[in-house]
Protein backbone atom coordinates (compact mmCIF):
# COMPACT_ATOMS: atom_id res chain seq x y z
CA UNK A 1 0.00 0.00 0.00
CA UNK A 2 1.39 3.68 -1.26
CA UNK A 3 2.65 5.28 1.80
CA UNK A 4 0.17 8.62 2.40
CA UNK A 5 2.08 12.15 3.28
CA UNK A 6 0.11 13.78 5.93
CA UNK A 7 2.36 17.13 5.11
CA UNK A 8 0.19 20.21 3.60
CA UNK A 9 1.06 20.71 -0.27
CA UNK A 10 3.28 23.79 -0.96
CA UNK A 11 2.33 27.34 -0.73
CA UNK A 12 1.60 29.18 -3.43
CA UNK A 13 2.07 32.64 -4.93
CA UNK A 14 -0.07 34.25 -7.24
CA UNK A 15 1.87 35.77 -10.08
CA UNK A 16 1.67 37.59 -13.26
CA UNK A 17 3.17 36.75 -16.62
CA UNK A 18 2.34 39.00 -19.58
CA UNK A 19 3.37 39.99 -22.69
CA UNK A 20 2.97 41.50 -26.27
CA UNK A 21 2.26 39.61 -29.22
CA UNK A 22 -0.50 39.55 -32.19
CA UNK A 23 -1.15 43.07 -32.07
CA UNK A 24 -2.32 42.60 -28.43
CA UNK A 25 -0.88 41.13 -25.17
CA UNK A 26 -1.02 37.71 -23.74
CA UNK A 27 -1.07 37.06 -19.86
CA UNK A 28 -1.28 34.29 -17.33
CA UNK A 29 -2.09 34.85 -14.16
CA UNK A 30 -0.37 31.50 -11.95
CA UNK A 31 -0.37 30.21 -8.53
CA UNK A 32 2.77 28.72 -8.66
CA UNK A 33 5.02 26.97 -5.86
CA UNK A 34 8.49 27.63 -5.23
CA UNK A 35 9.39 24.60 -7.97
CA UNK A 36 7.94 26.36 -10.87
CA UNK A 37 11.20 28.21 -12.37
CA UNK A 38 9.52 31.86 -13.89
CA UNK A 39 11.80 32.74 -15.90
CA UNK A 40 11.60 29.87 -18.19
CA UNK A 41 7.47 29.82 -18.12
CA UNK A 42 7.54 33.28 -19.40
CA UNK A 43 9.88 32.38 -21.96
CA UNK A 44 7.87 29.21 -23.10
CA UNK A 45 4.40 31.07 -22.58
CA UNK A 46 5.69 34.02 -25.28
CA UNK A 47 7.21 31.34 -27.93
CA UNK A 48 3.97 29.44 -27.45
CA UNK A 49 2.35 32.86 -28.55
CA UNK A 50 4.72 33.86 -31.32
CA UNK A 51 5.26 30.27 -32.71
CA UNK A 52 1.09 30.77 -33.12
CA UNK A 53 1.98 34.40 -34.67
CA UNK A 54 4.16 33.31 -37.12
CA UNK A 55 2.31 29.97 -38.68
CA UNK A 56 -0.60 32.00 -38.54
CA UNK A 57 -0.82 35.75 -39.10
CA UNK A 58 -2.51 37.21 -42.20
CA UNK A 59 0.06 40.42 -41.06
CA UNK A 60 3.60 38.79 -41.59
CA UNK A 61 4.23 37.71 -45.46
CA UNK A 62 6.51 35.49 -43.99
CA UNK A 63 4.07 33.34 -42.04
CA UNK A 64 3.41 29.77 -42.84
CA UNK A 65 -0.44 30.33 -43.92
CA UNK A 66 0.22 33.64 -46.33
CA UNK A 67 2.90 31.07 -48.53
CA UNK A 68 -0.27 29.06 -48.35
CA UNK A 69 -2.45 31.88 -49.34
CA UNK A 70 0.45 32.44 -52.07
CA UNK A 71 0.82 29.12 -53.58
CA UNK A 72 -0.40 27.92 -57.10
CA UNK A 73 -4.09 26.44 -56.98
CA UNK A 74 -3.47 22.33 -57.02
CA UNK A 75 0.11 22.92 -55.44
CA UNK A 76 0.85 20.86 -52.20
CA UNK A 77 2.07 22.84 -49.73
CA UNK A 78 3.86 21.60 -46.47
CA UNK A 79 2.52 23.05 -43.57
CA UNK A 80 3.66 22.69 -39.42
CA UNK A 81 1.63 20.17 -37.36
CA UNK A 82 -0.03 22.98 -35.28
CA UNK A 83 -1.32 25.16 -38.44
CA UNK A 84 -2.72 21.63 -39.71
CA UNK A 85 -4.56 21.05 -36.36
CA UNK A 86 -5.95 24.66 -36.82
CA UNK A 87 -7.19 24.28 -40.60
CA UNK A 88 -8.73 20.65 -39.61
CA UNK A 89 -10.57 22.27 -37.08
CA UNK A 90 -11.58 25.46 -38.95
CA UNK A 91 -12.94 23.10 -41.71
CA UNK A 92 -14.87 20.81 -39.74
CA UNK A 93 -16.76 23.98 -37.64
CA UNK A 94 -16.97 25.33 -41.27
CA UNK A 95 -19.13 22.62 -42.29
CA UNK A 96 -21.01 21.99 -38.58
CA UNK A 97 -21.77 25.52 -39.09
CA UNK A 98 -23.53 25.59 -41.89
CA UNK A 99 -20.87 28.38 -43.51
CA UNK A 100 -21.07 30.74 -40.78
CA UNK A 101 -18.03 30.11 -39.64
CA UNK A 102 -15.36 30.56 -42.85
CA UNK A 103 -11.58 30.80 -42.76
CA UNK A 104 -11.67 31.51 -46.22
CA UNK A 105 -12.79 34.94 -45.83
CA UNK A 106 -9.70 36.78 -46.30
CA UNK A 107 -10.02 38.45 -49.50
CA UNK A 108 -13.27 40.12 -47.81
CA UNK A 109 -11.41 41.05 -44.66
CA UNK A 110 -8.72 43.06 -46.69
CA UNK A 111 -11.47 44.47 -49.42
CA UNK A 112 -13.65 46.15 -45.98
CA UNK A 113 -10.37 47.66 -44.80
CA UNK A 114 -9.65 45.16 -41.75
CA UNK A 115 -6.66 43.26 -43.40
CA UNK A 116 -3.12 44.35 -44.20
CA UNK A 117 -4.13 45.81 -47.64
CA UNK A 118 -5.79 48.53 -46.53
CA UNK A 119 -7.76 50.59 -43.89
CA UNK A 120 -10.98 51.86 -45.51
CA UNK A 121 -13.37 49.91 -47.48
CA UNK A 122 -12.50 49.72 -51.20
CA UNK A 123 -15.64 49.77 -53.29
CA UNK A 124 -13.87 47.80 -56.23
CA UNK A 125 -12.31 45.54 -53.97
CA UNK A 126 -16.15 44.80 -52.15
CA UNK A 127 -17.53 44.22 -56.03
CA UNK A 128 -15.12 41.64 -57.05
CA UNK A 129 -15.43 39.43 -53.70
CA UNK A 130 -19.11 39.46 -54.18
CA UNK A 131 -19.16 39.00 -58.34
CA UNK A 132 -17.09 35.66 -57.77
CA UNK A 133 -18.69 32.44 -56.66
CA UNK A 134 -16.82 29.41 -55.64
CA UNK A 135 -17.93 26.38 -53.62
CA UNK A 136 -17.46 26.21 -49.58
CA UNK A 137 -14.20 26.63 -48.13
CA UNK A 138 -14.31 22.88 -47.00
CA UNK A 139 -14.62 21.92 -50.40
CA UNK A 140 -11.69 23.97 -51.95
CA UNK A 141 -8.76 23.33 -49.68
CA UNK A 142 -7.95 19.75 -49.19
CA UNK A 143 -5.77 18.83 -46.10
CA UNK A 144 -3.47 15.57 -45.88
CA UNK A 145 -2.57 15.72 -42.19
CA UNK A 146 -0.48 11.92 -42.44
CA UNK A 147 1.93 14.13 -45.02
CA UNK A 148 1.14 17.64 -43.09
CA UNK A 149 0.14 19.08 -46.32
CA UNK A 150 -2.63 20.89 -47.90
CA UNK A 151 -3.58 22.20 -51.96
CA UNK A 152 -6.22 24.29 -52.97
CA UNK A 153 -8.99 23.70 -55.32
CA UNK A 154 -9.30 26.95 -55.88
CA UNK A 155 -7.86 30.25 -55.27
CA UNK A 156 -8.35 31.05 -52.07
CA UNK A 157 -7.52 33.48 -49.42
CA UNK A 158 -7.40 31.96 -46.20
CA UNK A 159 -7.84 34.10 -42.37
CA UNK A 160 -7.69 32.11 -39.15
CA UNK A 161 -8.03 35.24 -37.11
CA UNK A 162 -11.59 33.91 -35.73
CA UNK A 163 -9.67 30.91 -33.98
CA UNK A 164 -6.00 30.90 -34.08
CA UNK A 165 -6.43 33.27 -31.37
CA UNK A 166 -8.14 30.44 -29.06
CA UNK A 167 -5.51 27.70 -30.57
CA UNK A 168 -2.99 30.38 -28.97
CA UNK A 169 -4.50 29.98 -25.50
CA UNK A 170 -4.63 26.60 -25.69
CA UNK A 171 -0.57 26.02 -26.48
CA UNK A 172 -0.48 28.57 -23.44
CA UNK A 173 -2.24 25.80 -21.08
CA UNK A 174 -0.07 23.02 -22.64
CA UNK A 175 3.18 25.00 -21.64
CA UNK A 176 1.56 25.97 -17.82
CA UNK A 177 0.53 21.94 -17.30
CA UNK A 178 4.36 20.92 -18.74
CA UNK A 179 5.96 23.22 -16.05
CA UNK A 180 3.85 21.74 -13.76
CA UNK A 181 1.33 24.31 -12.91
CA UNK A 182 -2.44 23.62 -12.06
CA UNK A 183 -3.47 26.37 -11.33
CA UNK A 184 -3.25 28.81 -13.74
CA UNK A 185 -5.45 31.26 -15.52
CA UNK A 186 -4.36 32.06 -19.34
CA UNK A 187 -5.68 34.56 -21.85
CA UNK A 188 -5.07 36.49 -25.45
CA UNK A 189 -7.10 39.21 -26.41
CA UNK A 190 -10.18 38.35 -24.30
CA UNK A 191 -10.15 34.25 -25.28
CA UNK A 192 -9.58 32.54 -21.73
CA UNK A 193 -8.88 29.19 -20.78
CA UNK A 194 -8.27 27.59 -16.84
CA UNK A 195 -6.46 25.46 -15.90
CA UNK A 196 -7.65 23.63 -12.82
CA UNK A 197 -9.24 26.17 -9.80
CA UNK A 198 -7.53 28.74 -8.06
CA UNK A 199 -5.32 27.46 -5.46
CA UNK A 200 -7.99 27.72 -2.77
CA UNK A 201 -10.20 25.20 -4.64
CA UNK A 202 -12.08 28.54 -5.81
CA UNK A 203 -12.82 28.10 -9.62
CA UNK A 204 -11.45 31.06 -11.09
CA UNK A 205 -13.66 33.88 -11.82
CA UNK A 206 -14.49 35.39 -15.11
CA UNK A 207 -16.36 38.77 -15.77
CA UNK A 208 -18.38 38.97 -19.30
CA UNK A 209 -17.87 42.51 -20.70
CA UNK A 210 -20.84 44.46 -21.26
CA UNK A 211 -21.07 45.37 -25.06
CA UNK A 212 -20.83 48.76 -25.37
CA UNK A 213 -18.35 51.27 -27.43
CA UNK A 214 -15.92 53.26 -25.03
CA UNK A 215 -16.86 51.55 -21.87
CA UNK A 216 -14.85 48.90 -20.12
CA UNK A 217 -17.95 47.42 -17.47
CA UNK A 218 -19.11 43.86 -16.51
CA UNK A 219 -22.18 41.99 -17.81
CA UNK A 220 -21.91 40.03 -15.56
CA UNK A 221 -19.70 36.62 -13.70
CA UNK A 222 -18.96 33.30 -14.67
CA UNK A 223 -16.85 31.01 -13.36
CA UNK A 224 -14.47 28.59 -14.88
CA UNK A 225 -12.37 25.31 -13.92
CA UNK A 226 -10.85 23.36 -16.86
CA UNK A 227 -12.92 25.23 -19.07
CA UNK A 228 -12.60 28.05 -21.88
CA UNK A 229 -14.35 31.01 -22.90
CA UNK A 230 -14.25 33.13 -25.79
CA UNK A 231 -16.06 35.99 -26.98
CA UNK A 232 -17.09 37.38 -29.91
CA UNK A 233 -19.12 40.97 -30.49
CA UNK A 234 -19.32 43.96 -33.06
CA UNK A 235 -18.23 46.60 -29.96
CA UNK A 236 -14.62 46.66 -30.33
CA UNK A 237 -13.02 46.53 -33.69
CA UNK A 238 -14.89 48.34 -36.39
CA UNK A 239 -14.81 50.74 -38.88
CA UNK A 240 -16.76 53.92 -38.40
CA UNK A 241 -18.26 55.29 -42.52
CA UNK A 242 -20.69 58.13 -42.53
CA UNK A 243 -22.98 57.42 -39.59
CA UNK A 244 -22.23 53.54 -40.19
CA UNK A 245 -20.34 51.59 -38.28
CA UNK A 246 -19.32 48.32 -39.34
CA UNK A 247 -18.18 45.11 -37.69
CA UNK A 248 -14.90 43.34 -38.21
CA UNK A 249 -16.47 39.97 -38.59
CA UNK A 250 -17.41 39.01 -42.00
CA UNK A 251 -20.49 37.14 -42.72
CA UNK A 252 -19.36 35.00 -45.92
CA UNK A 253 -22.95 34.52 -46.64
CA UNK A 254 -23.47 38.31 -47.48
CA UNK A 255 -19.82 39.17 -48.59
CA UNK A 256 -20.12 41.90 -46.06
CA UNK A 257 -19.69 42.76 -42.31
CA UNK A 258 -21.97 40.98 -39.92
CA UNK A 259 -25.11 43.42 -39.40
CA UNK A 260 -27.61 41.83 -37.23
CA UNK A 261 -29.20 42.18 -33.78
CA UNK A 262 -26.71 40.22 -32.08
CA UNK A 263 -23.81 42.48 -29.79
CA UNK A 264 -21.94 39.87 -28.20
CA UNK A 265 -21.87 35.92 -27.89
CA UNK A 266 -19.56 34.09 -25.67
CA UNK A 267 -18.87 30.77 -25.30
CA UNK A 268 -17.66 27.80 -22.86
CA UNK A 269 -15.73 24.85 -24.03
CA UNK A 270 -13.38 22.45 -23.31
CA UNK A 271 -10.66 24.30 -25.61
CA UNK A 272 -10.18 27.95 -26.33
CA UNK A 273 -10.06 26.98 -30.21
CA UNK A 274 -13.08 25.46 -30.03
CA UNK A 275 -14.96 28.31 -28.06
CA UNK A 276 -12.97 30.85 -30.09
CA UNK A 277 -15.07 29.32 -33.65
CA UNK A 278 -18.12 28.89 -32.66
CA UNK A 279 -18.40 32.54 -30.71
CA UNK A 280 -17.97 33.63 -34.57
CA UNK A 281 -20.18 30.88 -35.89
CA UNK A 282 -23.13 32.17 -33.98
CA UNK A 283 -22.04 36.09 -34.14
CA UNK A 284 -22.37 35.71 -38.02
CA UNK A 285 -25.48 33.18 -37.87
CA UNK A 286 -27.59 35.92 -35.62
CA UNK A 287 -30.05 35.68 -32.63
CA UNK A 288 -32.14 32.74 -34.14
CA UNK A 289 -30.56 30.75 -36.80
CA UNK A 290 -27.51 31.08 -34.05
CA UNK A 291 -29.71 29.65 -30.69
CA UNK A 292 -30.41 26.82 -33.05
CA UNK A 293 -27.35 25.88 -33.76
CA UNK A 294 -25.81 26.26 -30.42
CA UNK A 295 -29.30 23.91 -29.28
CA UNK A 296 -28.17 21.76 -31.78
CA UNK A 297 -24.32 21.16 -31.44
CA UNK A 298 -24.79 21.30 -27.76
CA UNK A 299 -22.87 24.59 -27.09
CA UNK A 300 -22.79 26.65 -24.09
CA UNK A 301 -23.64 30.16 -25.08
CA UNK A 302 -24.55 32.98 -24.18
CA UNK A 303 -26.09 36.01 -26.55
CA UNK A 304 -26.82 39.58 -25.77
CA UNK A 305 -29.27 40.80 -28.27
CA UNK A 306 -29.77 44.85 -28.76
CA UNK A 307 -33.68 45.63 -28.27
CA UNK A 308 -35.01 48.87 -28.11
CA UNK A 309 -35.82 48.34 -24.74
CA UNK A 310 -31.87 47.56 -24.45
CA UNK A 311 -30.05 44.47 -24.03
CA UNK A 312 -31.88 40.92 -24.01
CA UNK A 313 -29.93 37.30 -22.97
CA UNK A 314 -30.32 34.37 -24.21
CA UNK A 315 -28.44 31.79 -22.38
CA UNK A 316 -27.62 27.86 -23.08
CA UNK A 317 -26.03 25.65 -20.02
CA UNK A 318 -24.28 26.93 -17.74
CA UNK A 319 -25.02 30.33 -19.29
CA UNK A 320 -28.25 30.02 -17.58
CA UNK A 321 -29.50 32.61 -15.18
CA UNK A 322 -28.88 31.17 -12.50
CA UNK A 323 -24.99 30.51 -13.14
CA UNK A 324 -24.26 34.43 -14.44
CA UNK A 325 -23.88 36.28 -11.45
CA UNK A 326 -25.23 39.80 -12.47
CA UNK A 327 -22.38 42.72 -12.30
CA UNK A 328 -23.94 45.92 -11.79
CA UNK A 329 -21.87 48.67 -11.12
CA UNK A 330 -18.89 47.02 -12.10
CA UNK A 331 -16.17 49.46 -13.76
CA UNK A 332 -13.41 47.50 -15.51
CA UNK A 333 -11.29 50.37 -15.18
CA UNK A 334 -11.02 50.17 -11.44
CA UNK A 335 -13.12 47.01 -9.82
CA UNK A 336 -11.35 43.64 -9.97
CA UNK A 337 -13.27 40.16 -9.79
CA UNK A 338 -11.27 37.17 -8.42
CA UNK A 339 -10.12 35.88 -12.23
CA UNK A 340 -10.81 37.30 -15.09
CA UNK A 341 -12.64 39.33 -17.86
CA UNK A 342 -13.76 37.76 -21.20
CA UNK A 343 -14.71 40.68 -24.23
CA UNK A 344 -11.97 42.24 -26.81
CA UNK A 345 -8.53 43.10 -25.98
CA UNK A 346 -7.05 42.25 -22.86
CA UNK A 347 -4.69 41.10 -20.47
CA UNK A 348 -3.90 41.14 -16.59
CA UNK A 349 -3.62 44.25 -14.79
CA UNK A 350 0.11 45.40 -14.54
CA UNK A 351 -0.76 45.33 -10.63
CA UNK A 352 -0.73 42.02 -11.09
CA UNK A 353 -4.38 41.76 -9.07
CA UNK A 354 -6.35 38.70 -9.74
CA UNK A 355 -8.12 40.42 -13.05
CA UNK A 356 -7.71 40.36 -16.87
CA UNK A 357 -9.26 43.08 -18.90
CA UNK A 358 -9.85 40.52 -21.34
CA UNK A 359 -12.47 41.17 -23.82
CA UNK A 360 -13.86 40.12 -27.29
CA UNK A 361 -11.85 40.15 -30.44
Amino acid sequence: MPKMSSEPSAPCTRITLHGPSMGTRWSALVDADASVDLPALRQDLAAAVQQVDAQMSPWKPDSDLMRLNRAPVNTWVELPAELMEVLACALDIHRLSAGTFDPGVGALVDAWGFGALRDTPDAAAIHAARQGTRAATHACLALDNAAGRARKHTPLQLDLCGIAKGYAVDRMAAVLQQHGVSHALAALDGELRAVGSQASGVPWAVALEQPEVGRRAAHGVIELQDLAVATSGDYRRYLQVGDKRLAHTMDARRCAPVNNAVASVSVLAPTCMQADAWATALLVAGPGEGLAMAQRMGLEALFLLRRPEGLVEMGLGRFGASTVQRASGIDLAGDHVSGAVAGPGGGVSASGRSSYYASMR
